[in-house]
């Protein structure tokens, strides 16, 4: 008589042998698709690392100030200063090399003198001296000189005030002050001498005041220089506004504006291209303004810290650079680059594989979200042309699957994890030999003999075991 386990010349044994062969193939590379993953982010976080120690390092400034689409607002808010205006802001930048002033003092455990130099450096000194002895007795400090020039005559220096300075035309005045000449008298000669002495004097005070501290330099440029300020041309006597020359700050600051309200109104790609291109004859256009405002900034700033490397002894040198306090997007930097190479060790040693997959997932929504391929968003630059679903999206489905699913505990820590005794039960152990075992067939809870419960497990797993006879068929005797 033929097996009714099998249909057709094929037995069910051999379909569920097939079935869990292509479960374990699907299991195997559910494995292989996690692992990858995960090799992709660790090596992504590991490169973004290696390029911080190199002249061009990785940021993602570029990255979320250039968003687009819904969410180009959230994204370009996680910078704090998307358009780096900051940088044109004299305070902003002075607050920050304080900062910076007091960390490179900490960690290099500078001495005073250092501290002082290092203060005069950046703020410069409270004021300028030159040695003189004596002051011509025809000598008088009046008007503008009399605010800018003093003579220390306990000292025997001539003095400049450190804030004010000594500008050319009050040099000059200074030194007309006396009168030299070439072959005096014999009686002369003491007052001529006397005469030298001031005006050397004088030339080295205006040349020692004419060193700028970088903080000065600082608001020379973003303050003094009319070219990035601008100027206000008013009438002599009323003071009423005949003219104003917009200064490149605040012709950068218009051009933001500008592009912002373009970006808005734009609705093809033809227009998206041409509010990038959009600029401002003689200057180019915002990304060629932004950076020759804030490029000579920078510049200054590294200026700043080589000539503060310069005091430095070859033991402080050896404890590291004081760098400048972190912008927000550099702390951003770090969290993302860390973030990645974290995520692909626990993706790749499948430990808290679903917890990692998630995480990953929600990392790469962002990037999606960041520049999404939907129709009226201006499209991502590269070769890939793509609606609506990307690469990053169908990664952030990939992960789902992945974090639907215990990968780890089929192949990864999660397993040896899963196979350690961490189970405790509150239940004290029971002792079977002291405990009178009972008829599961009785409800009363009267004890029977040890023989009559054997035999009625026996009984029950033989009936269990029969098969069951097809309907419309006879069992077989």
């Amino acid at each position: 008589m033929s097996d009714p386990s099998c249909e057709t010349g094929v037995c069910w044994g051999e379909k569920l042998s097939d079935k869990k062969r292509m479960t374990l193939i699907a299991c195997g590379l559910l494995v292989v698709l996690r692992i990858a993953i995960g090799w992709q982010f660790l090596y992504e976080g590991l490169w973004k690392i290696s390029t911080q120690s190199g002249p061009r390092p990785w940021t993602s400034a570029g990255y979320l100030q250039n968003s687009q689409g819904p969410f180009r607002g959230l994204f370009r808010s996680l910078i704090g200063d998307a358009d780096q205006q900051n940088w044109l802001d004299a305070e902003w930048v002075a607050a920050r090399w304080d900062n910076w002033q007091r960390g490179f003092v900490d960690r290099h455990a500078l001495d005073k003198n250092q501290q002082n130099r290092l203060d005069r450096l950046l703020n410069g000194p409270k004021d300028f001296r030159a040695v003189l002895k004596t002051l011509p007795p025809e000598v008088e400090f009046r008007g503008t000189l009399g605010k800018r020039l003093k003579f220390d005559e306990k000292r025997g220096r001539l003095i400049v005030d450190g804030k004010a300075h000594l500008t050319p035309r009050e040099r000059d005045a200074a030194l007309k002050l006396v009168r030299i000449v070439k072959d005096p008298a014999k009686d002369a000669r003491e007052a001529n001498e006397q005469a030298q002495e001031y005006q050397s004097a004088v030339r080295t005070v205006f040349a020692r005041a004419s060193r700028l501290s970088f903080k000065e330099r600082l608001r020379a440029s973003l303050l003094g220089d009319p070219d990035r300020v601008g100027t206000v041309i008013k009438e002599r006597g009323s003071n009423e506004v005949l003219e104003t020359r917009l200064g490149e700050i605040e012709l950068y600051r218009k051009q933001l504006q500008r592009y912002e309200e373009d970006l808005q109104s734009a609705e093809t790609g033809f227009h998206f291209e041409h509010v990038k291109k959009l600029a401002v004859p003689g200057y180019g256009n915002t990304n060629e303004i932004r950076s020759g405002l804030i490029g000579p900034i920078k510049s200054l700033e590294s200026e700043l810290i080589q000539s503060a490397e310069k005091l430095l002894t070859a033991p402080q040198r050896a404890r590291g650079v004081a760098s400048m306090p972190a912008t927000r997007v550099q702390q951003l930097d770090v969290v993302t680059m860390w973030t990645l190479a974290g995520l692909g060790v626990l993706l790749i040693a499948g430990l808290c594989s679903r917890v990692a997959a998630m995480g990953a997932a929600g990392m790469l929504l962002m990037f999606y979200l960041a520049m999404p391929p939907w129709p009226g968003v201006p499209p991502v630059p590269g070769p890939d042309h793509s609606l609506w679903i990307n690469k990053n999206l169908i990664e952030v489905l990939a992960l789902l699957a992945i974090a639907s699913l215990p990968t780890g505990r089929w192949f990864g820590v999660d397993a040896l994890i899963g196979r350690l005794p961490l189970k405790v039960t509150g239940k004290p152990a029971v002792n079977l030999a002291d405990e009178p075992k009972t008829s599961p067939a009785t409800a009363s809870g009267q004890v029977v003999p040890d023989v009559e419960v054997a035999e009625t497990i026996t009984s029950e797993h033989e009936a269990s075991s029969v098969a069951k006879p097809a309907t419309g068929e006879k069992p077989v005797e």
